[in-house]
C-alpha cells in the first residue's frame, strides 16, 4: 500500500512565512520599479520595512504558525494587519500614503498573501487526491 506523508505544520509554516516575506519584498520592488526609483537593496528595504514589520505583527496576532495556509481567518488577518500596520508605520516614518497607494497596496498584498495560500491549498488537495486514487485503483 502506498502512503504519502502529509506535510507537517512546521514545514507549511516555514513555506508560508518565506512566501509572505518574498511577496512583500516583491510588492516593494515592483512599486519602486513602476515609479522609476532605484532598485537597490537599501531602497527596496526602505520601502518594504513597514510592511515586513506589519507582517511580523500579523503572524504574531493571528498565531499563523498553527494553521499557516488557512485563508479564514488567518490569511485575511495576515493581509489586513500587514496593510494597516505597514501604512501606519510608513506614515509615522515620514513617508506619504496617498489614497491610490493605499488602494494598490491593499489590492496587491491581498492578491499576494491570500493568493499563494489558495494555490498551496489547491496543490495539496490535488496531491492528496492523486495519492488516494493511486492507492486505491479502480476495480474492473
Amino acid at each position: 500500500m502506498s502512503h504519502v506523508q502529509k506535510p507537517s505544520t512546521p514545514a507549511l509554516a516555514a513555506y508560508a512565512l518565506i512566501a509572505d516575506v518574498v511577496l512583500v519584498v516583491a510588492f516593494a520592488a515592483s512599486g519602486r520599479s513602476s515609479h522609476a526609483e532605484d532598485l537597490t537593496v537599501a531602497g527596496i528595504a526602505g520601502t518594504a520595512w513597514p510592511f515586513l514589520a506589519g507582517l511580523a505583527l500579523a503572524w504574531l496576532a493571528s498565531r499563523n504558525w498553527r494553521a499557516p495556509l488557512r485563508l479564514w481567518p488567518n490569511g485575511v488577518l495576515i493581509w489586513i494587519i500587514t496593510v494597516v500596520a505597514g501604512l501606519i508605520l510608513r506614515v509615522a516614518s515620514g513617508t506619504t500614503a496617498a489614497l491610490p497607494f493605499i488602494l494598490v497596496a491593499t489590492a496587491v498584498l491581498g492578491a499576494f498573501l491570500l493568493g499563494h495560500r489558495a494555490l498551496a491549498l489547491l496543490v495539496l488537495r490535488l496531491r492528496r487526491r492523486a495519492t488516494q486514487s493511486s492507492a486505491h485503483p479502480p476495480v474492473g
